[in-house]
């Protein structure tokens, strides 16, 4: 088998397969206010970067014990359930874990949300019968930028990573998938282009309706050439 050769695809969740920026970020807005915590606007992109909960919190209310964030957390997920009827899928993203899934691509996931969120989207989008391993921020120490959870998602799927895409909207899940030694593919729905590239994407989309399963394999081979080229040319 081919190094270039396109065995599985680990997706993120929020910004991937779902557009829920807006509604987190309502919802942390929220959450923030009934504690008597303002937070300027523009320092709530920190939670548009991938990171897990407790990250998130402890970003914004400092060291808190264990079980306190734990409570905070379920506290803020309150709120977003409340809002959840304002998330709607990434277009096209619903027909491509379909089509990859039928082609017999092995298909994982690492978010940082927590497992209870994972699972209820991924039910809710009636794709959870696609998914071999769902990864989630309950699963791992350090969340994003860290490589933790795709290393995890990799040794699930019993797939190196040199086979694999991740697809990934955040500079820090980028991060976190090139330093687990993925290819990544950028999803621009939020971020730029050229910070998902700067943060080592190979190729970024806007979303999914214009990609089909066979040009993410040409992404991944066409990297490989590259990786090989560069490679015969410093020899």
């Amino acid at each position: 088998m081919s190094a270039g050769q396109l065995r599985g695809v680990i997706f993120d969740m929020d910004g991937v397969l779902v557009d829920s920026h807006a509604v987190h970020r309502k919802a942390w807005r929220e959450f923030f206010q009934g504690l008597g915590h303002e937070v300027p606007e523009f320092e709530l992109d920190f939670i548009l970067d991938g990171r897990k909960r407790s990250d998130i919190l402890r970003h914004f209310l400092g060291s808190c014990p264990d079980a306190e964030l734990e409570e905070l957390g379920r506290r803020k997920d309150r709120i977003f359930r409340e809002m959840r009827l304002d998330v709607a899928p990434v277009p096209g993203a619903v027909v491509m874990v379909h089509e990859l899934h039928r082609n017999g691509t092995t298909l994982a996931m690492a978010t940082s949300a927590s497992r209870s969120r994972a699972l209820g989207t991924l039910t809710e989008l009636d794709l959870l019968h696609c998914f071999q391993a769902i990864v989630t921020g309950e699963d791992v120490v350090l969340g994003k930028p860290d490589s933790a959870i795709y290393r995890e998602a990799c040794s699930r799927i019993e797939i190196e990573p040199r086979c694999l895409l991740a697809v990934e909207d955040a500079i820090s899940g980028v991060r976190a998938a090139v330093a687990a030694g993925l290819q990544c593919v950028g999803v621009a729905l939020h971020e730029s282009k050229e910070k998902l590239t700067a943060a080592g994407a190979i190729h970024v989309i806007r979303d999914f309706e214009s990609v089909s399963a066979h040009d993410l394999e040409d992404i991944l081979a066409g990297c490989e050439s590259r990786r090989l080229g560069a490679a015969a040319g410093s020899s």
